[in-house]
């Protein structure tokens, strides 16, 4: 996504300038005519230029010019990123005194000029029924579900299907923290009985939104600490399905998903990127912190939760975004560097987890907690099903107060003197910010200085630090394979302070970290199997690059193995690695890389079942089973993979027993 164009840079400027503050200076985007016609993209934020809230702006600004000084100054870099607008209860929909309508922001974005408009479209019968902070203003009832539909949803979508809009994207986020509880919280009997009002009510919303063109409808999935258990996430993205199916278009109704609106859930974990490890002889995932749900962060939750979506019915381009405002998790208490000595899976966790919580179900204004990665669209690259970082909760608004002996309403995980338990006998704090106790959606200043305090990568509010991370390795190359080992090399990354250690990554699991040199070798592996590799590499601050490009290397045969095409200069192999396994089912992704020296004009990829596997759906690739016997083929828009490239492709399947890794043969023309 680009930053704000001209007229509204000065516009916000004039404002900092009356302040006191300094301003930053950012790139213009050229945004398209609002008469230009409508084009429904694959990922509407790329290119675009966001529109800014003025409303939220006006805060972070009289917040920054309060402030001053070096927090000030950092604080008032936030007035220049997109949040979300937030259709919270029907009287927003018109605005008031101290807030806009939904027209009136409309009409300012073309006015300045700007195509990309983020709503959050929030008010179900019996909202919030699995806590009490946000609940709605509408019953769970037969007569609720008509009113949500006629007075709210019937007039959001008159105001964004108006002709004079056509040229802005409009991201639609759909019900934050409703249909997971259909899921996870049935036991609850006020989301046993808010399910069926919520599944109707957001199918009613998906027909009115995805009838207009330029509108781009995201569901709500929670996050890695609710929905990452697999018998969590397969029940939901079923779930998912079940409500998209029932829309007039099917499944097409739905652009994309959204995650960690409703949590401070970190991007990545950068020292416990593997959930399977055995400290202590223990898995990490076994840790009280994570209660064996292997979903440490959003990213990989994203991706595996991007399979199992697939799975269901969803196409493979549907598009995965996350909320990062609130889930940098920086400061001084972030770990740096790999702390590998702790002996208990408990101890090693509470060593190298850059989330700061003492329980994962807080969620409630929690304490050091910081902004996190910036808007951004295609962060992980185009092919990545993560299309893009958002901010749709705005950093500093409340998440929700508590109940005193003087006002009844409230949530009592918003109390910082409360405590809340696992389900498992463990008692936890709430963790919310001590001191405060602040209605939704109102501003507060502390959680504000705070989340910029404490931003990773960090906004400048602290001084003398290194935030600079190195340059993303290049050049990784395989050097040599053995039936049990890959050889890998690479190119030193540059740094402004200095290159500490690279990081080694098979199939997105670390696996080394190298200090001395750019080698590595990589054993103890399977022969006539697949691996893909990528390298980062981090400097003494802790800052960590982007990765290299995947290089996939196929260990020798004793008996079968990857083969390649003969002649021409044609030659392929395949990798083979399951994203995801629920116990009856799984999904798995295919690498191929073109090992030739010629451009290939197709690829075939077959392999047989150890068991009793059978393909239910694939992507990229056509494919034909027969018995055990699998053949993938190349489409006609990726049968051309360069020398020394490679494309990918996946697949889910049903099974019953085992699983195992087949041994796939990839043969080139």
């Amino acid at each position: 996504m680009a930053h704000p164009p001209l007229r509204r840079r000065r516009r916000i400027a004039a404002v900092a300038a009356t302040l006191g503050m300094a301003w930053l200076v950012v790139p213009l985007a050229t945004a398209p005519s609002a008469h230009a016609a409508v084009t429904h993209l694959a990922n509407p934020f790329v290119g675009a230029t966001p529109y800014l809230n003025p409303d939220y702006v006006g805060e972070v600004t009289a917040q920054a010019g309060a402030d001053g000084g070096t927090l000030g100054a950092a604080e008032s870099k936030v007035a220049g990123y997109q949040t979300a607008i937030w259709m919270d209860h029907i009287g927003a929909i018109a605005g008031d005194s101290t807030h806009l309508g939904l027209q009136a922001q409309l009409d300012n974005a073309v006015a300045d000029g700007d195509n990309l408009f983020e709503v959050v479209v929030y008010d179900l019968p019996g909202r919030d029924c699995a806590a009490l902070a946000s609940n709605g203003e509408i019953p769970a009832t037969a007569a609720g579900l008509t009113e949500y539909e006629s007075q709210y949803i019937d007039p959001i979508a008159s105001i964004l299907g108006n002709s004079k809009y056509a040229g802005i994207r409009i991201a639609a986020i759909i019900e934050p923290d409703s249909l997971p509880n259909a899921v996870t919280n049935q036991s609850k009997s006020a989301c046993a009985t808010a399910t069926p009002y919520y599944e109707s009510g957001v199918e009613y919303a998906l027909n009115k939104l995805h009838a207009i063109a330029n509108v781009y409808d995201y569901l709500d999935i929670g996050h890695s600490g609710w929905l990452g258990w697999s018998s969590n996430m397969t029940p939901a993205a079923q779930e998912f399905a079940k409500v998209a199916k029932a829309t007039t278009a099917g499944v097409a109704s739905v652009d994309g998903f959204i995650s960690d609106t409703a949590n401070t859930t970190p991007l990545d974990e950068p020292f416990l990127p593997n959930s399977t490890l055995q400290v202590g002889g223990q898995p990490l995932d076994s840790a009280s912190f994570y209660q064996w749900n292997p979903e440490f962060d959003e990213h990989h939750y994203d991706e595996d939760m991007h399979a199992a979506l697939v799975s269901a019915g969803f196409p493979s381009s549907v598009g995965m975004i996350v909320d990062t405002s609130r889930n940098g998790w920086g400061g001084s208490a972030r770990p740096t560097a790999l702390n590998s000595t702790p002996t208990t899976v408990n101890a090693y966790v509470a060593a190298n987890k850059v989330d700061q919580r003492p329980f994962r179900g807080d969620w409630c204004n929690v304490n050091g907690a910081g902004i996190g990665a910036r808007p951004q669209a295609q962060p992980y690259g185009s092919s990545d099903p993560i299309i893009a970082f958002v901010w749709v909760k705005p950093p500093g608004e409340s998440d929700g107060d508590y109940p005193t002996a003087t006002h009844a309403h409230g949530d009592p995980h918003c109390d910082p003197n409360g405590t809340q338990t696992d389900g498992n006998g463990g008692t936890y704090p709430t963790d919310a910010i001590p001191g405060y106790d602040i209605p939704a959606g109102q501003w507060f200043a502390a959680q504000f200085q705070q989340l910029v305090t404490n931003a990773y990568p960090s906004l400048g509010a602290s001084s003398g630090g290194d935030t600079t991370p190195p340059s993303t390795p290049t050049g990784l190359t395989v050097t040599g394979t053995s039936s049990s080992s890959v050889s890998l090399s690479w190119t030193a990354s540059t740094d402004n302070v200095g290159v500490t250690a690279y990081n080694v990554y098979r199939g997105g699991a670390k696996i080394a970290t190298v200090t001395s040199g750019t080698t590595y070798t990589d054993t103890g592996l399977t022969a006539s199997t697949g691996y893909s590799y990528t390298v980062t590499a981090q400097d003494a601050a802790g800052n960590v690059s982007a990765a290299s490009t995947a290089v996939t290397a196929t260990t020798s045969a004793s008996g079968g193995g990857t083969g390649g095409g003969t002649g021409g200069g044609q030659g392929c192999t395949a990798s083979y690695t399951v994203s995801s396994d629920w116990g009856s089912g799984f999904n798995a992704n295919v690498t191929v890389t073109n090992t030739g020296t010629a451009t290939t004009t197709g690829w075939k990829v077959t392999w047989t079942f150890g068991g009793n596997q059978a393909v239910s759906n694939m992507w990229n690739a056509s494919s034909t089973q027969s018995g055990a016997s699998v053949t993938a083929a190349n489409m006609s828009y990726n049968g051309a993979i360069a020398a020394g490239g490679n494309t990918s492709f996946g697949f889910g399947a049903t099974y019953s027993g085992s699983n195992a890794v087949p041994t796939l043969t990839c043969t080139a023309s």
